[in-house]
């Protein structure tokens, strides 16, 4: 058995689970392990596969960790031979018979860039904006940090989340959510054992709204008790773009990297960085411009 970690850029497939008509991560995944005869061409998965994750359509990945039984010579960079470009193995561990990659996971970690200039906004340089952050405007309204934090400890813990999820079992979860500003963004990193569907990205919609003074404490408690919300009060979930799963963690688990592979992964996503600051600059540019006349 053996673990792969994979990065992903996911704005361009329909989530990582397989689904009929559409491009997943994972039917990708799947063609190139055919293409590379560790899987049959009839075979449906190969054995003993698992995933960590299933990150929604647009969601990225840096940790996503797939384990299945493999052959000794199908390192990160063999795999990498077949993948896509936009879809990288970089590192690889050896895993028991039993190992499996969704229920032996102690930890997940993602991480959302939201942008979210705050009051003071004048004070920041020009230049922050141009990071190669994937930015999506969730608001036009300025956010408050200390009242983003709150919202973020407010939603800490052990609590059932039913009002935040499609899901209609299984909801009670305990996440822990710190923020972080980093220029015009606010980093949200959300830790837990595992999450429901949706759970991250209404966090940071119901963080969110707290933070521009949209909504109050008070709007957490109501959703985190028993009853549902009104469909009024219903909370959406933020643009998937913006989320990363940033890490899985595994107990006795140790995963090399593969340098190739890691180098290759690099500059796949350093190019994708360098032509999203360039639209960036472009919507920029226009934007001023309209403004000017």
């Amino acid at each position: 058995m053996r673990a792969f970690r994979l990065a992903y850029d996911g704005t361009g497939y329909y989530g990582f689970q397989r689904q009929p008509d559409v491009s997943t991560v994972e039917d990708a995944m799947f063609d190139a392990l055919r293409a590379l005869d560790v899987l049959a061409p009839d075979a449906d998965k190969p054995a003993g596969y698992a995933a960590a994750g299933r990150t929604d359509a647009g969601v990225s990945a840096l940790a996503q960790t797939v384990a299945f039984e493999a052959p000794d010579w199908l390192t990160p960079r063999a795999f990498n031979g077949q993948l896509p470009a936009d879809i990288r193995a970089w590192a690889a561990a050896d895993a028991p018979d039993e190992f499996h990659a969704t229920h032996h996971a102690r930890k997940r970690e993602y991480t959302y860039y939201l942008y979210a200039p705050p009051a003071n906004d004048d004070a920041l340089p020009a230049s922050d904006t141009d990071e190669g952050h994937a930015a999506t405007p969730v608001t036009a309204h300025a956010v408050d940090d200390d009242r983003f934090q709150a919202a973020c400890d407010a939603l800490s813990g052990s609590h059932d989340f039913h009002n935040l999820t499609p899901d209609d079992h299984n909801t009670q979860r305990s996440p822990g959510l710190e923020s972080t500003r980093d220029g015009h963004f606010l980093i949200l990193t959300v830790t837990a054992g595992g999450f429901c569907r949706e759970l991250v990205r209404r966090l940071v919609s119901l963080a969110r709204n707290v933070g521009t003074g949209e909504a109050d404490l008070q709007t957490i408690e109501r959703a985190l008790e028993s009853d549902p919300l009104p469909g009024h009060e219903g909370i959406a979930p933020a643009p998937p773009e913006p989320l990363v799963l940033t890490d899985v963690e595994y107990e006795a688990l140790e995963f090399a990297v593969d340098e190739e592979a890691a180098e290759s992964a690099r500059a796949v996503f350093e190019q994708r960085r360098r032509e999203r600051v360039t639209e960036a600059r472009v919507a920029g540019r226009v934007a001023d411009g309209v403004r000017e006349r």
